[in-house]
């Protein structure tokens, strides 16, 4: 994993609202993930496996296989919970979280839970890349090549203010919980921009497809891996070069996002128990393909389990290998 400093701005809501809804996966077509149903009879030698359901569907594409293969493979009762990224870390301490499937960086989370609770342990990586970059709709790189050239942005500020940008460009970011430095980009490369949160990956998306689709401009946060670039190839800005260390202090970063090596996080309890739940998050690995496939089922209205037992049922050698 990138050894980049605490990046991530968060707006947290209240430890009792965070802690939604409890979402069972008893046995094979069980419940759907959005549905709460009663727990199957455990499968003996697994028992109950907690998973954090973070709020992106590359995560739910993450989840829903590990999930999937825990339950039909192992005779898990998987038990998904709706949380925060943040929020799904403090569950380690109270035993109410035993996996968090894709985990972005948050070296400040690792030193807390990892290194100085002792609660969780990584798990390894997903197999899985991450960028994290500003990005514009393929008509506006065509239109205007120099903007994918971060120097350049100023000169495009007139062209990308909004009525919520106060008489500056806007760069829309979504859920102000995802892993961010963009407020503190604009001010140390001194852009003439204001930093907008759309509120989620789903309205994110839509006001990139409007853009492309009515050519309106908008320079905008996005990452990778993520089904929605294979269906609008947005083109990256590229911003200074990060280098290590240039995150390091949140309030003056003025580089580049890192490639995160992206990876799993579990409970010491889950991983010291023995169960084939935790063998299962350490050798669970995949590719962005991998992902991105999955994503695009659910997004395209299949149920996760269902968009799982596809994948699972298209990869048996796969499988097979993590579960050796």
């Amino acid at each position: 994993m990138s050894k980049s400093a605490l990046l991530l701005k968060r707006t947290i809501p209240t430890a009792a609202a965070a802690v939604a809804a409890t979402l069972v996966l008893g046995g094979c077509g069980g419940a759907s993930v959005n549905q709460v149903a009663a727990a199957g009879s455990a499968g003996a030698a697994c028992g109950t496996v907690n998973v954090a359901l973070n709020a992106w569907v590359g995560y739910t594409a993450n989840a829903a296989v590990y999930s999937y293969v825990a339950q039909d493979k192992l005779g898990c009762t998987v038990v998904q919970k709706d949380l925060s990224e943040q929020i799904s870390w403090q569950g380690f301490g109270s035993g109410e979280v035993d996996v968090i499937i894709e985990n972005w960086g948050h070296d400040d989370l690792a030193k807390q839970y990892i290194t100085d609770q002792a609660v969780a342990v990584d798990a390894g990586p997903t197999g899985n890349e991450g960028h994290i970059g500003w990005y514009v709709a393929p008509w506006m790189a065509a239109k205007y090549p120099d903007i994918t050239d971060g120097k350049n942005l100023n000169k495009y500020a007139e062209l990308l203010k909004t009525s919520e940008s106060g008489g500056k460009g806007q760069v829309l970011d979504g859920d102000p919980a995802f892993v961010t430095n963009d407020e503190a980009l604009v001010k140390n490369l001194d852009l003439n921009y204001k930093v907008v949160f759309s509120g989620s990956e789903a309205a994110l998306i839509q006001s990139f497809r409007s853009a492309e689709k009515n050519k309106t401009p908008l320079l905008g946060y996005f990452y990778e891996p993520q089904w929605f670039l294979s269906e609008v190839a947005l083109a990256k800005v590229n911003l200074p070069k990060w280098s290590e260390g240039c995150d390091s202090d949140p309030e003056k970063v003025a580089c580049d996002y890192p490639v995160y090596t992206l990876n799993k996080i579990i409970s010491k309890k889950l991983s010291d128990s023995g169960s084939p739940a935790a063998k299962l998050a350490k050798a669970f690995k995949w590719t962005n393909e991998d992902q991105n496939s999955v994503a695009t089922d659910i997004q395209a209205g299949m149920k996760p389990e269902a968009a799982a037992k596809k994948w699972v049922d298209a990869h048996p050698q796969v499988v097979d290998s993590w579960l050796k």
